[in-house]
């Protein structure tokens, strides 16, 4: 087989075939991709600390974190930055090589909980992992703050297609996620942008979403795909399951689209059984959250623990992939 080229110029109509070939053949197709642009024995894993939890003043409708819903989170502080760091050291240790740090917050602002989070990108980023940042909307000069202190990659998901965004999120818009991964893009820090299933959208919004990631150029360098975790409180708190063969559709249709990029098999990963995401490995995910309390970010969201990943992992002959370095101009 050729090697599949980088493409930034794709149709929707051809994103529709794609998606749309048959299962086997797309996973087949979608694994050939893979092994072109990675070595399909390691697997990252990594860890997502909320270093802010809860009180976010956003809408959004799955979000267990927000002001607006009755859920069993409970509004945390900023956490103390030896705190992160020891959280972190402890995730290393256990052989993650990339942590993201998740603030409950709308947008980042320049005041001392800012300043304590850059203390913490550089402290965490000086154990020899890499650091992604979730803190909502940011400015290109905050932006390049983060990457003067080492960030390596900033994660601000689209969440689901733009025809779509307004039924789940209101308080702000699909052009200001568009244009915060646009801040990012003026420096050096990676950009790891994807999105949900299961927010009640049509498939046609996810080959919408799927259209708006691979026209981007370049291409997210990760691109998380999330199952929702119906939260009870929250407005999808009785969507119906997401069915595995979606998610290895989404998964591989990524893959195809994106072939460089890493494809994370992120939020919901609790529910699916050792076959299933061995399915997901296969169609081109590359990428695993790892946990040390059973929680993802929040005590809403499961999600499986270093020993049964590590257990996992052996048992499909795969490896932990180590941390990597940013380039610098």
């Amino acid at each position: 087989m050729s090697v599949s080229r980088i493409r930034y110029d794709w149709d929707s109509s051809e994103i529709w075939t794609i998606y749309n070939t048959p299962l086997l053949e797309l996973i087949y197709q979608a694994a050939s991709v893979h092994r072109q642009y990675h070595d399909s024995t390691k697997i990252q894993v990594c860890k997502l600390i909320s270093i802010k939890t809860g009180a976010c003043p956003e809408d959004c409708s799955y979000c267990a974190q927000s002001s607006r819903y009755k859920t069993a989170v409970k509004p945390e502080a900023l956490l103390e930055k030896e705190t992160v760091v020891n959280i972190a050291q402890k995730a290393k240790e256990s052989g993650i090589s990339r942590v993201c740090m998740g603030a409950a917050w709308r947008e980042v602002r320049d005041n001392w909980q800012f300043e304590q989070v850059l203390e913490m990108v550089k402290e965490v980023t000086a154990l020899g992992l890499e650091v992604c940042c979730t803190l909502g909307m940011l400015s290109e000069s905050q932006a390049k703050r983060l990457e003067d202190a080492g960030l390596y990659a900033y994660n601000h998901n689209l969440d689901t297609s733009a025809e779509y965004y307004n039924t789940i999120i209101t308080t702000r818009t699909y052009s200001d996620r568009l244009n915060t991964i646009n801040n990012v893009r003026s420096t050096n820090v990676t950009v790891c942008s994807g999105g949900i299933l299961g927010l009640g959208e049509t498939v046609g919004d996810r080959i919408s979403m799927l259209h708006t990631l691979a026209t981007l150029q370049p291409h997210p360098e990760s691109v998380p795909i999330n199952i929702l975790s119906q939260v009870p409180g929250t407005p999808l708190e009785n969507q119906p399951d997401v069915p595995i063969w979606d998610v290895v559709r989404m998964i591989a249709t990524a893959r195809i689209l994106m072939p460089a990029s890493d494809v994370r098999l992120s939020a919901g990963r609790a529910r699916l059984s050792q076959v299933e995401q061995a399915l997901c490995f296969m169609a081109g995910a590359n990428s695993i959250f790892s946990s040390d309390d059973g929680h993802m970010l929040t005590v809403t969201t499961p999600c499986p623990g270093y020993n049964a990943d590590q257990e996992m992992l052996n048992l499909l002959g795969l490896e932990m992939r180590p941390a990597k370095t940013r380039a610098v101009c």
